[in-house]
């Protein structure tokens, strides 16, 4: 489950993590009582969970409640990768003299989370990959030690962090994101960017943020804050019925019990020439795989993404 930046953000403060003051705005005139709340400058952010957003418009800076509204609305309704902008976050402006990278992820090959962390941050952590590999430094944490100290230290010196202010500060953010990660049940914690201020304070300027589907019973507030209008329909449909399914772009349906059949079934019907309409299969994990139920709640969810078919070049 994806959380808009505003919601990890409520996260990132539930552990310490120092973020810029804001308010949610879904209409113009709360974007203006907002930007009258928070005084001087802000930052209108659209909210969508997709990336992009800065390129496609849908971040501006705003001087003013007048300005704030009038932003609001350029934004509010604007189409980002298929996402329609429907909420806004309304932030303090904040200056930035550094911008860092920082994030921890699960890493399913080594079954360990992993930690990455950049001085060269604000930009995509992929680029920084492909471009400068040895500026990103990847560290893995054994989830039987749990957190310890010389992880913070090892981020920081490797990524050449020289200020020792900078250093004590992101220290103590790496340990309050690695108890997000396990206190949320996460997925990605990341802050890109990790902004340090003229004033020298370090702080998280974005935020995304990924849940674990599987863990959400354990979190029912985090689970309310599911957005279904955002997400494809036939997708929000299909977990209504206890069905796992995940809209791909080709046109050969997929239909399996249990997700390791199902995803052969995609390389299968890949290594050939086809191209898969969908990562479709039973929940086994909820007891549906023999029952006729499942199957009847299935079909109900592979009729509606019917799509005209394809001629194939053999």
């Amino acid at each position: 489950m994806d959380l808009y930046e505003y919601q990890g953000k409520e996260l990132f403060k539930r552990v310490g993590i120092p973020v810029s003051d804001g308010r949610r705005a879904d209409t113009p005139q709360e974007a203006r009582a907002a930007a009258q709340e928070l005084g001087g400058a802000v930052v209108v952010k659209a909210q969508v969970l997709t990336g992009g957003r800065g390129k496609a418009g849908g971040v501006k800076l705003a001087e003013g409640a007048d300005d704030t509204e009038q932003k609001a609305k350029d934004i509010l309704g604007l189409d980002i990768n298929g996402h329609i902008v429907r909420r806004l976050w309304i932030e303090r402006a904040s200056d930035i003299a550094k911008e860092y990278y920082l994030s921890i992820t699960f890493d399913r090959g080594a079954k360990k989370p992993l930690f990455m962390f950049t001085t060269q941050g604000g930009v995509e952590i992929e680029q920084v990959a492909e471009e400068n590999p040895d500026a990103l430094i990847r560290l893995h944490v054994d989830p039987l030690e749990g957190y310890q100290p010389w992880i913070a230290r090892r981020l920081v010196y490797g990524a050449k962090v020289e200020d020792p202010s900078e250093q004590k500060q992101i220290a103590a953010i790496v340990e309050k994101l690695y108890r997000a990660f396990v206190e949320f049940d996460a997925m990605l914690c990341e802050i890109n960017p990790l902004i340090v201020t003229p004033d020298g304070e370090v702080k998280a300027l974005d935020s995304k943020f990924t849940v674990d589907d599987s863990a959400l019973f354990r979190h029912p507030d985090i689970a309310e804050w599911r957005d279904t209008t955002a997400a494809d329909p036939i997708e929000a449909f299909a977990r209504e019925k206890g069905v796992t399914y995940v809209k791909l772009d080709g046109d050969v349906g997929i239909c399996g019990n249990g997700a390791g059949l199902s995803m052969s079934t995609v390389d299968v019907v890949a290594h050939v020439g086809g191209r898969p309409a969908n990562f479709w299969h039973h929940a086994l994990r909820r007891g549906r795989a023999r029952d006729p139920r499942g199957t009847r709640a299935a079909r109900h969810v592979e009729v509606p993404d019917r799509r005209p078919p394809r001629r194939h070049q053999r």
